[in-house]
C-alpha cells in the first residue's frame, strides 16, 4: 500500500467551523481524516478552505502533486451566490483541471455539479436531517466501484435540505432514494473522475445527532421540525439505527474510493 497524498476540501465557512469548536465537534475535514485513518493511516493529508484562505493561489498552483481530492459537506446552499461560494465554485474549477480523482460529499457533489453546468435547488420532496432512508443503488451502481461490497439497499448519515436537479451531460447516476433522485453519480470534468454523493459515510450517526442538537433553533426556525418533542422522537430513530449499523459497512464508499485512487 503506497502512501496516498490527499487534499480535503472544508466547506463550510471559518465562523461554522469557529462555532463547531465551541460546541465540540469537529469540524467536517476533522471527521473526514478521523475516517480516512480507519483504513489509510499512511497518508499526506492536506486541508484548504476556499471560502476563507488566504494563500488560495499557492494552493491552486501546487493541486497537480495531490493523488485525489475529498470535498465535504457544509450548511450553505450554493443558489445563495454568495463570494464564499463563488470562491468555491472557481476552485472546483481549477481541481477539475488538476487532479484526477475527486470524491465529491453532498455539499461537494452540489458544487462540482454547478461547476460542471447541473444545477442544484432546494428540495421539493422534503430533506434529510441526520439520516437518509433507503437508498438503493440501481443497475449502474451495483457494477460500479463505489458500491463495491455495498449492500443494494441502505440507510446513512445524511443532512441535506437542496438537492441536484440538472445533472452534467455524460452523468451516470448511480443510486436515488424518495427524497433525492440524485443520491450518487459519477461524471467527468476537465481531467477528473468526480465520485459524488449526496450523503455522508465519513460522518458517525452520533455527530449527526450532535448537530441535530448544535442546530436546534436553526430546525425549528424554518420548520424542519414542528418541536422539541419531534427532534427527541427523530434523534431517537436515528440512534435505533445507529445501534443496529455496521461501521464498516456504512463507510464502504469512503473505503471503495481510497482503494481507487491507490490502484495507481
Amino acid at each position: 500500500m503506497r502512501k496516498l497524498n490527499l487534499l480535503i476540501v472544508e466547506g463550510n465557512i471559518k465562523s461554522e467551523n469557529d462555532s463547531f469548536r465551541a460546541a465540540g465537534i469537529k469540524t467536517h475535514a476533522e471527521s473526514c481524516q478521523a475516517s480516512i485513518g480507519n483504513y489509510y493511516s499512511n497518508t499526506n493529508i492536506d486541508v484548504v478552505n476556499p471560502s476563507s484562505d488566504h494563500n488560495i493561489d499557492t494552493i491552486i498552483s501546487n493541486l497537480k502533486k495531490y493523488d485525489g481530492l475529498i470535498w465535504g459537506g457544509s450548511s450553505q446552499s450554493i443558489y445563495n451566490d454568495t463570494p464564499e461560494i463563488k470562491r468555491q465554485i472557481l476552485f472546483m474549477k481549477e481541481c477539475f483541471k488538476n487532479i484526477k480523482k475527486i470524491f465529491a460529499i453532498c455539499w461537494g457533489m452540489q458544487v462540482a455539479v454547478t461547476a460542471a453546468g447541473g444545477v442544484v435547488k432546494k428540495g421539493e420532496k422534503g430533506s434529510h436531517k441526520g439520516i437518509a432512508y433507503d437508498i438503493e443503488v440501481n443497475d449502474l451502481g451495483l457494477k460500479h466501484k463505489l458500491y463495491k461490497d455495498k449492500e443494494k439497499k441502505f440507510n446513512t448519515p445524511a443532512f441535506n435540505f437542496d438537492e441536484v436537479v440538472k445533472i452534467p451531460d455524460g452523468t451516470k447516476l448511480l443510486a436515488s432514494n424518495l427524497v433525492n433522485h440524485v443520491q450518487a453519480i459519477n461524471f467527468k470534468e476537465g481531467i477528473s473522475d468526480i465520485w459524488g454523493i449526496q450523503y455522508h459515510p465519513e460522518i458517525t450517526y452520533n455527530k449527526m445527532i450532535s448537530l441535530i442538537h448544535f442546530r436546534k433553533d436553526r430546525l425549528l426556525d424554518r420548520k424542519a421540525f414542528k418541536d422539541e418533542k419531534e427532534i427527541d422522537e427523530h434523534v431517537k430513530k436515528i440512534n435505533d439505527v445507529n445501534q443496529l449499523s455496521d461501521k464498516h459497512s456504512r463507510m464502504r464508499e469512503l473505503k471503495n474510493w481510497l482503494d481507487y485512487v491507490n490502484e495507481n
